[in-house]
């Protein structure tokens, strides 16, 4: 959108981490499935923020899977793995997330889908 603020951070990483995030989207969205892209500017606390969000309506994460799922190496559903993903992409969001002073977090509904968001600060992290 036209009148969200730049954000401070290294456009590669950045891209890194939303790559991350649309791809699980896709892969655990059923054919025909929505997957929603969402940025939006809120004050937060002392700063200003600016959140992005990925959601699908795929099958979602157990709820005693969702704490660890930015954990190194760890897969909420080893059956659907076909052996090509490692259980490092969202652990690798999440540090990226965290150097450049954000926050990411998950919240899921098995059977309705997962959201993932993204909260930036808009000032250079100290």
């Amino acid at each position: 959108r036209e009148n969200l603020p730049p954000v401070f951070a290294d456009p590669d990483r950045l891209t890194q981490v939303l790559s991350n995030l649309v791809t699980n989207a896709l892969r655990y969205s059923p054919e025909g499935g929505e997957i929603i892209f969402r940025a939006w500017q809120e004050p937060q606390q002392e700063r200003q923020s600016l959140w992005i969000a990925v959601q699908d309506n795929g099958a979602g994460i157990a709820p005693e899977a969702l704490p660890h799922i930015f954990d190194r190496f760890y897969r909420a559903d080893s059956a659907r793995s076909n052996g090509s993903e490692s259980g490092l992409g969202l652990a690798i969001a999440k540090s990226i997330i965290e150097a450049h002073g954000g926050s990411i977090r998950a919240s899921s509904q098995p059977s309705k889908g997962t959201q993932i968001q993204i909260c930036l600060p808009l000032n250079k992290p100290s």
